[in-house]
């Protein structure tokens, strides 16, 4: 029997990189990039076809454009994620834990910052972030062409553990012309939007696995904004 899910279209809206001036000054802001080894994108009978057989594994990043956390100043810094489910994330009808997970800490940090970064991470990620078997520190770039998340071709690397290229989806993505958001971002996130990943790879220690699963639309792009704790 096919599964059936109607899930909101997350918004393509405005905002982006320019709603900084109107974001208050206990607040952190940023950028986020995810890919997934499902499609996020996709039709019923795509959908239905892989859920319970991939997805399990995800990389996912931030980086803080302004703020800080727990009284860290974190401007210009970076945290990934790269977790390893029991099954399907996002699927509604059975839990994808237990979930153990992999954390990737951008090396600039000090020693504070690094903390910061890692709190952070697990209250933006929730119980994703629960079980963390490994911490890496490796430089970690996330940057979006003409600096506009709305183009949706980003990159994130990390040092040579982790890395997500996407572009935007076209006309030639719609195969079978029925496709919505099947799965929601991982992140709560203000804007989002999914995209197609170029590359999606982790080749790190800890999750006893590494993966290279390109050519999916199976990313997401957005921005998040979240009161400083």
């Amino acid at each position: 029997m096919h599964r059936t899910i109607t899930l909101a279209a997350v918004s393509l809206a405005v905002a982006g990189l320019t709603f900084a001036a109107a974001i208050p000054a206990h607040n952190i802001y940023g950028n986020y990039v995810e890919a997934r080894t499902a499609d996020v994108y996709t039709g019923p009978c795509f959908a239905n076809s892989e859920v319970g057989l991939v997805g399990q594994l995800a990389v996912f990043g931030w980086k803080v454009t302004k703020g800080s956390w727990q009284g860290v100043d974190l401007d210009g810094m970076s945290v990934v994620g790269v977790v390893r489910a029991h099954h399907t994330l996002g699927d509604v009808f059975e839990t994808a834990y237990p979930v153990k997970a992999v954390i990737i800490v951008d090396s600039s940090a000090n020693p504070e910052q690094r903390l910061a970064l890692q709190g952070f991470a697990k209250h933006m990620a929730g119980d994703l972030l629960q079980d963390v078997v490994r911490v890496d520190y490796q430089p970690i770039e996330l940057t979006f062409a003409d600096n506009d998340i709305h183009s949706m071709k980003a990159t994130l690397t990390a040092g040579n553990l982790a890395k997500i290229s996407t572009r935007a989806l076209s006309e030639g993505d719609h195969i079978c012309r029925n496709e919505e958001v099947w799965y929601r971002p991982l992140t709560k996130l203000d804007h989002s939007m999914p995209a197609y990943a170029l590359a999606n790879q982790f080749q790190g220690k800890g999750l006893d696995t590494t993966w290279s699963n390109p050519d999916k639309r199976s990313a997401f792009l957005g921005t998040f904004v979240t009161e400083s704790e």
